[in-house]
């Protein structure tokens, strides 16, 4: 479980995330939506200890982010293309995320093969770099390192920007399927409604900083979330 209590982060006196509190339990699919500047990727580098909170806590899995890093074996995450190391082949970043998440050769080999369809045979053999690779590449090469070494947490940011539709599809039954079926912690902000409410089972949204709704999804979420967005109601969840 994902535990957030008192959470806040401010920058020159102004406050750009508050959340008093926030659970995401073992394996659910958890959503974040907002415009932009609205926290999600400030949260997010919160739950990885990349920034620090300028009040409160969070837990993952009982070990608080900040204070121990006993939280990262089982933890991993694709933010932006910063995760790369853009002079490494695909092949040879896989590698390197697999030794520091204790896989060799072969098991990440085996994990690889179950993304074939995914690659589309645009990322490996194709002896280029990660730099040299299209964002879309790029985040595809990002996204499946996220999945080695069998994690229990997987955040990502923004995973469906920059794919083209076929990648998008397969993305969402990957995301699904970990979640449903391997009980995985994913936690997926996204500006796309349709795609998050159709891989989510929760869904929270962020305006400035602070959480307006905390929802669970059902089949009338993608319209009552497009009717928040434009204006045409006002946040009525308690969160």
């Amino acid at each position: 479980m994902i535990k957030i209590e008192n959470i806040s982060k401010t920058y020159s006196g102004v406050t750009v995330l508050e959340i008093p509190n926030l659970e995401i339990p073992e394996g659910e699919a958890f959503g974040l939506v907002g415009n932009n500047g609205a926290g999600k990727t400030t949260l997010f580098s919160c739950l990885l200890d990349l920034i620090q909170p300028t009040t409160g806590t969070i837990s993952n899995n009982d070990v608080v982010v900040s204070e121990s890093e006993a939280w990262k074996p089982f933890t991993s995450a694709f933010i932006d293309e910063s995760f790369l190391i853009g002079y490494l082949t695909p092949e040879e970043y896989f590698y390197f995320i697999g030794e520091l998440r204790g896989q060799n050769k072969s098991d990440v080999d085996a994990l690889l093969a179950n993304f074939t369809d995914f690659f589309h045979d645009e990322i490996l053999n194709k002896k280029k770099y990660l730099r040299d690779l299209s964002k879309g590449n790029q985040k595809k090469a990002g996204i499946v390192a996220s999945f080695i070494g069998n994690p229990k947490v997987v955040i990502l940011d923004e995973p469906f920007a920059n794919l083209d539709p076929t990648t998008q599809i397969r993305l969402k039954s990957i995301i699904k399927d970990l979640a449903a079926k391997q009980d995985v912690t994913v936690l997926v902000s996204s500006h796309d409604l349709s795609h998050v409410t159709e891989v989510c089972e929760r869904i929270v949204v962020l305006e400035k900083g602070v959480m307006v709704k905390d929802i669970q999804t059902t089949p009338e979420t993608l319209q009552d979330l497009e009717n928040y967005f434009s204006g045409k109601e006002t946040a009525t969840e308690e969160v």
